[in-house]
């Protein structure tokens, strides 16, 4: 979801008027920062469809469970907000990957059974389409 610059420039308005010195909004698909600075309203980022899920911690990335061949969610799948995504084994341990809100698994970004450190980017997801 997209918002439109009208309703941008009426947030903004909004914001000047409170006295508040910054608003940050987020939903499925939108995230919109503001900061007011002596009177301007300035977005702090641009809003982005796209979101890297990134690595949680050190450990090999997997995409299925070690006793499974199924995918824990394949490409191209529609995923729930928690739903477990992927996995980070260390050692024994296996650390679920969550969705941070319901979208679309767009690509693995991180090679299964590959180590990965902390940040690593693993997956990509976009917002379900309205």
């Amino acid at each position: 979801m997209t918002l439109p610059p009208v309703d941008i420039a009426r947030i903004s308005e909004w914001l000047a008027a409170s006295g508040l010195t910054a608003l940050e909004l987020r939903g499925p698909g939108c995230h919109l920062r503001l900061r007011q600075d002596r009177g301007t309203v300035t977005p702090m980022e641009a809003p982005s469809a796209r979101q890297v899920v990134t690595s949680p911690g050190i450990g090999r990335f997997l995409t299925t469970h070690p006793l499974h061949s199924t995918p824990l969610a394949p490409e191209g799948s529609v995923v729930a907000l928690g739903q477990i995504i992927a996995l980070l084994q260390i050692d024994a341990l296996l650390m679920p990957v969550t969705a941070p809100a319901g979208s679309v698994l767009a690509a693995v970004l991180a090679e299964p059974g590959e180590i990965v450190g902390y940040g690593t980017p693993l997956l990509e997801l976009h917002p379900i389409a309205e």
